[in-house]
C-alpha cells in the first residue's frame, strides 16, 4: 500500500476553519490556540502548496481560486471524522441486548422491573424496540417478550406465564353493571388485536356472546386499560396488566368469572442467539421475578357474582 503524504493537519484543519468563518479571530476560538498559531499554520500550509489560499485584506479573508476549490472537500472529510469518532464513541464494550416488547406489556410490566434489572446487571445495555400483536419479530432484535401461541416457525419460545381474562372497570361503572347480562355493547371496551377476549369471557359467565362490533374499540391494551380507568366503560383485564390498577383502587374486578386466555407470553429468539450472554442475564432475571410475583401475588377477590 502506497504511504501517505499528507499535508500538516493541524494546518488543514486551521484553513478549513479559518475559510468557513472568513477570519482567522473566529479559527482561533474554535480551535481554542491564538490568531497568530492559526496565521502561522496556514502560512506553512500555503509554503507547503507553493501558492496562496487567502487574499489578506483590511477587512477580512477571501478564499484565492485554490482556496475555493480545498474547502469543500475538507469541511466534508471533518464532518466525516468527526461523525465516525462519535460513532465510535458510542459504543460499547459491554454485552447490548435489544428486546422486542408490545407497548402494553413494555409499559406495565417490564418498564416498572426495568431498575432492578439494572441494579442487579448494570453491565447489560437494554434497548427496547417495539413489538407486539402489529409488529412482527427482527432479526436485529436480540430477543421478544410476545403474547402468542408458542408456535413461531424458525424461532426458540420459551413459555413465561400465561394469562387469565376478566373486567375491569371503576368502581362506579361497578355499581350500576350488577350481572353480566347488564353489560351493553357501550360498555365493552374492545382491543383491535384481541376481539375474542370478550366472547370468551361471556361464554364462561353464561351470557350470550355479543359477536362482532362489541363497543368502543382501541389499538392496544393500554389505550382500553386507560379508558377504563377514566370511567367510559368496561375492559378486559389481563394479569399481569392490571395489578397495580387493582391494588391501588383505580380500578375494581366487578365479576368472580375468569377465563383462560388462549395465548401466553413467551421469551422469542432465534436459535443462533441462545448463547448470547445478554439473553442468558435476561432469562435468569425472568425467571426469577416471575416466580416471585406467583409467590407474592394473591388472587383478588371478586366485587360481584354473576
Amino acid at each position: 500500500m502506497p504511504i501517505r503524504r499528507l499535508p500538516s493537519l493541524n494546518g488543514l484543519r486551521a484553513f478549513e476553519a479559518a475559510a468557513r468563518h472568513g477570519s482567522f479571530v473566529a479559527a482561533a476560538d474554535e480551535l481554542n490556540v491564538t490568531q497568530a498559531a492559526i496565521s502561522r499554520m496556514v502560512r506553512l500550509l500555503e509554503e507547503r502548496f507553493g501558492f496562496q489560499l487567502f487574499e489578506r485584506r483590511p477587512n477580512g479573508l477571501d478564499l484565492t481560486a485554490q482556496g475555493r476549490a480545498l474547502q469543500p472537500g475538507l469541511t466534508s472529510a471533518f464532518d466525516a471524522i468527526a461523525g465516525l469518532a462519535e460513532q465510535v464513541s458510542l459504543m460499547r464494550t459491554t454485552p447490548v441486548l435489544t428486546l422486542g416488547v408490545g407497548p402494553t406489556f413494555a409499559v406495565r410490566w417490564l418498564i416498572p422491573r426495568l431498575r432492578g434489572f439494572y441494579e442487579q446487571h448494570p453491565e447489560i445495555d437494554v434497548r427496547l424496540s417495539t413489538g407486539g400483536a402489529l409488529n412482527p419479530f427482527r432479526d436485529d432484535w436480540t430477543c421478544g417478550i410476545l403474547l402468542g401461541d408458542g408456535h413461531w416457525p424458525g424461532y426458540e419460545a420459551e413459555l413465561l406465564f400465561a394469562t387469565d381474562l376478566f373486567p375491569v372497570c371503576t368502581k362506579a361503572v361497578a355499581q350500576r353493571i350488577q350481572h353480566p347480562s347488564k353489560l351493553t355493547r357501550q360498555d365493552m371496551l374492545q382491543v383491535a388485536h384481541s376481539p375474542e377476549d370478550w366472547d370468551l369471557w361471556l361464554a364462561a359467565a353464561g351470557v350470550k356472546p355479543r359477536g362482532k362490533g362489541v363497543g368502543p374499540t382501541f389499538g392496544n391494551y393500554t389505550m382500553a386499560l386507560q379508558a377504563a380507568v377514566d370511567g367510559i366503560g368496561v375492559a378486559i383485564g389481563l394479569r399481569p396488566y392490571v395489578e397495580e390498577d387493582l391494588a391501588k383502587g383505580r380500578l375494581v374486578a366487578p365479576f368472580s368469572v375468569t377465563v383462560p386466555k388462549k395465548r401466553a407470553w413467551y421469551l422469542l429468539y432465534r436459535a443462533f442467539r441462545k448463547d448470547d450472554p445478554g439473553l442468558a442475564v435476561l432469562r435468569a432475571w425472568l425467571i426469577d421475578s416471575l416466580s416471585s410475583e406467583r409467590r407474592s401475588i394473591a388472587p383478588k377477590a371478586p366485587r360481584n357474582e354473576p
